[in-house]
């Protein structure tokens, strides 16, 4: 099965890099270039991609507000934020805002084509470390919540861990051997989990678990 991306890079020469790298692989297909975010909510729209990788700062429409435009529109696409910096305020919004993830713009070819892969499957933010770094932002501001919302009540015990677990930043694989369950079952679990929840991916899951003071960031 093919996964269909869009680049939105306001950089012709960023673009056709990870064009070059991305139509190299047999199951990946770049299906549309946008200079500006305008441009990349109408391919997002009208295209219907899987998979976006989206700049944030650019001309017109910022890669914020695209990302916002397109999630509210009802689009599928997972939406991956180009930075160059790790910890980008922008790359907070763009997450608050529906993205699924972030990259550095210096990645690797084969960790940018493993990072499409990841998140067309829905497996969201990429490094754990980072991971918690950005959420750890999202909860320093938050008071604790005093009883979880209705979708947390509706999480079975069960899934309510599995729901900790992955805001600690584990893959499924460590779901499995932590929990000492296979991997698909941990991979029914979560997909409850996201179901029961309303949330597109594992990154809006856990963020609604921190809004809701289910988790805190580690020391």
């Amino acid at each position: 099965m093919t996964t269909r991306v869009v680049l939105c890079d306001d950089q012709a020469l960023v673009r056709g890099g990870f064009r070059m790298i991305l139509e190299a692989r047999p199951d990946l297909e770049v299906v549309g270039e946008a200079a500006d975010g305008l441009q990349a909510v109408e391919l997002g729209r009208r295209l219907a991609p899987d998979v976006i990788l989206m700049d944030v700062r650019m001309p017109n429409l910022d890669g914020v507000e695209a990302t916002r435009r397109l999630v509210a529109g009802g689009s599928g696409a997972r939406i991956l934020i180009l930075t160059t910096y790790d910890l980008d305020e922008y790359v907070h919004q763009a997450i608050r805002a529906g993205a699924s993830g972030f990259l550095l713009k210096d990645v690797q070819p084969a960790q940018l084509v493993e990072a499409v892969r990841v998140v067309a499957a829905g497996d969201a933010l990429l490094a754990p470390s980072v991971t918690r770094r950005l959420l750890e932002r999202f909860a320093a501001t938050l008071p604790a919540g005093d009883k979880p919302p209705p979708a947390l009540r509706a999480l079975t015990e069960r899934e309510l861990e599995v729901l900790k677990l992955i805001a600690s930043g584990l893959s499924n694989a460590e779901l499995a051997e932590r929990l000492f369950l296979s991997e698909a079952t941990v991979k029914t679990h979560v997909s409850s989990v996201l179901h029961k929840l309303g949330v597109r991916d594992r990154v809006q899951a856990v963020i609604l678990a921190f809004d809701a003071g289910l988790v805190r960031p580690q020391p």
